[in-house]
């Protein structure tokens, strides 16, 4: 992890006090929270009911073996749900403002074999705050054979990576459950944003360790005592439940900021970003799809990832409602607002940066 980078505003602009202003005029107006509400508990037990019930049809054993694959595909698509449509908005406070409730839902992370606390730093911490910025956002860093950042490491392999990059996403969680979140613990512990994020690096490593422990018990375990499908069967099944998830999630996560229009700026040698931190992240991220009513429900508003991103805090079910009034000042200020109508267009403009970057494309 390099220095810490600070953003400079040059000039001085009023854009975010306003855009602030008139979003929170709108709920004031409408007498409404910015948290969730009845739709969020609609949502959250589809997507358990996706995820949960699969698992108890596969442990019936009554199945024939290709309909038992297709529930642990369910299963995925279920995960899917839960990360981004629930345990998102509460690991950000916005799920509700019950503080306890968005703490436990928050934790749905572990049914799906993650970290709850190297999810927030990577996140909340690094990638809202630091977004597209090669050193800092982990979300583009290097990766064994994909190069996200123009200014990442060119190597021959990249010239094909808008070929292959669909199989490396659909592998995402599967590293993300085995090692990721061990190596992220580790690399958090020694450059102090463990201490830094109130967490106790002995303590977060055991919790770690037990976490993982308890789901590879629940997702293998179960199977193995209660059926009679051997453990290659199972550990098949486990692959198509990674392999849908990765996919799934991976690939909404992308079209947000690695598409042609979004910048990847680098800081100056002492270490600011000549810009203001609410411009950057208009800058550096995208929307796609807003039309799209089932895949806004399903990826829960990621879609709006421009609200998101300046807004956090609020629940993503307000997205839709505060989308023109960001789109609006930013025309205003002349700040842009970079947008997909359809995910086939954000997913044709991912595909051609790709090809783009893995073949010596330097942003300036």
């Amino acid at each position: 992890m390099k220095g810490k980078i600070k953003f400079v505003e040059r000039p001085r602009t009023e854009f975010f006090a306003t855009l602030r202003s008139r979003v929170n005029q709108y709920f004031e107006d409408n007498k409404i929270e910015k948290t969730g509400d009845w739709r969020m508990f609609i949502k959250t037990f589809v997507m358990l009911l996706l995820y949960i019930g699969p698992f108890v049809i596969i442990l019936t054993n009554i199945l024939p073996v290709g309909f038992t694959l297709l529930m642990w595909m369910v299963m995925g698509i279920g995960a899917s749900g839960m990360g981004m449509a629930v345990m998102h908005d509460a690991n950000h406070g916005a799920y509700s403002k019950n503080k306890f409730v968005n703490r436990m839902l928050g934790r749905s992370i572990y049914l799906v074999g993650g970290s709850k606390f190297t999810w927030i730093i990577q996140h909340n911490v690094l990638h809202h705050t630091y977004t597209n910025i090669y050193g800092m956002d982990e979300d583009i860093h290097d990766k064994p054979i994909l190069r996200l950042s123009p200014h990442g490491k060119l190597s021959g392999i990249h010239r094909y990576q808008h070929i292959y990059a669909p199989f490396i996403y659909s592998l995402a969680t599967l590293g993300w459950t085995l090692n990721k979140d061990f190596k992220q613990l580790i690399r958090y512990n020694k450059n102090g944003l463990t201490k830094g994020s109130g967490g106790n690096p002995t303590v977060e490593m055991v919790k770690l360790v037990i976490s993982k422990i308890v789901y590879f018990l629940f997702i293998f375990g179960l199977p193995l005592l209660l059926t009679n499908y051997s453990f290659g069967f199972i550990l098949l099944g486990f692959f198509v439940l990674q392999i849908t998830t990765g996919l799934f999630v991976t690939t909404i996560f992308q079209l947000a900021h690695v598409i042609e229009e979004t910048d990847h700026p680098l800081p100056t040698a002492d270490g600011e970003i000549e810009n203001a931190w609410a411009i950057h992240q208009l800058e550096t991220t995208a929307n796609f799809a807003k039309k799209n009513r089932v895949l806004s429900w399903f990826v829960g508003g990621l879609n709006y990832q421009v609200e998101h991103h300046l807004f956090y805090n609020i629940c993503h079910i307000h997205y839709k409602k505060i989308a023109p009034i960001v789109k609006q000042t930013a025309k205003e200020f002349g700040i842009p607002y970079y947008e997909k109508t359809t995910f086939w267009d954000s997913l044709g403009s991912h595909i051609r940066i790709l090809k783009k970057i893995g073949n010596n494309y330097a942003a300036q």
